[in-house]
């Protein structure tokens, strides 16, 4: 008897670090609808290695903290060669998502040309986000925010000429606020930024995996098709 006790509690023992290792927990930026499309992306990538995916809704400078100090497992998606400034954290390719930063305004009008058109300006950012932190890197007139609905209702109120998001994001952002009348993107996106999944590193024997999954979704059509669904499916919500 007690030897059948004692192989079933190896056994079981045994058994505890593969599930442990059965789930993944993600940064994921709050309140930023990319992070939710990107995040939905990445939970049928996983599905595919028979991995379950968690979400930790957190800021964007504590995602950071969380996923490189190795709390957390990861970062659903941040711009290229984050690893530069965060080396725990590992560069999946290829990438999972794109955005396109956009200006948001209440009473401009120019057609936008790039970065360096909007330099001249009152600007706001969301904290943590690498690819406004980036793009208005050296600007004299940059307020970093804490949320994008909170950034949002601070251009309602005028305390910035414009403001830089995701187009995705602010589209979803401004209805959800009901400032749809007053606050509009001009065009083109500054840009089309490509961004990547992160692991930290000690999960680099599933980098390859992974890289593997979105590159056969990326070739088979079904990523895109994917993250048009889930664009649409945010976009018709109210």
């Amino acid at each position: 008897m007690w030897r059948t006790f004692l192989i079933g509690t190896l056994l079981l023992l045994q058994g505890s670090p593969t599930q442990a290792q059965s789930v993944i927990r993600l940064a994921r930026i709050a309140d930023i609808p990319d992070q939710y499309v990107g995040g939905e992306m990445l939970r049928e990538v996983y599905a595919r290695l028979n991995i379950k995916l968690e979400f930790e809704d957190v800021p964007g400078k504590r995602a950071l903290a969380l996923s490189s100090a190795g709390e957390l497992d990861g970062e659903i998606q941040r711009i290229a060669n984050l690893s530069k400034d965060y080396p725990t954290l590992v560069q999946i390719s290829p990438p999972i998502n794109f955005i396109e930063p956009s200006v948001f305004t209440t009473r401009l009008r120019f057609d936008v040309a790039g970065w360096d058109s909007i330099k001249d300006y009152s600007i706001g950012i969301v904290r943590g986000v690498g690819s406004s932190e980036a793009g208005t890197r050296g600007m004299s007139r940059v307020t970093a925010t804490t949320s994008l609905e909170n950034m949002i209702q601070m251009l309602d109120a005028d305390r910035f000429d414009l403001i830089v998001t995701d187009l995705f994001s602010g589209l979803v952002a401004v209805r959800k606020l009901n400032l749809e009348a007053r606050i509009y993107p001009l065009s083109p996106p500054l840009q089309r930024i490509y961004i990547h999944h992160y692991l930290h590193e000690r999960h680099r024997d599933l980098v390859p995996k992974v890289g593997k999954a979105i590159a056969d979704m990326e070739a088979s059509g079904e990523l895109a098709q994917l993250r048009a669904s889930l664009v649409n499916q945010v976009l018709g919500d109210r």
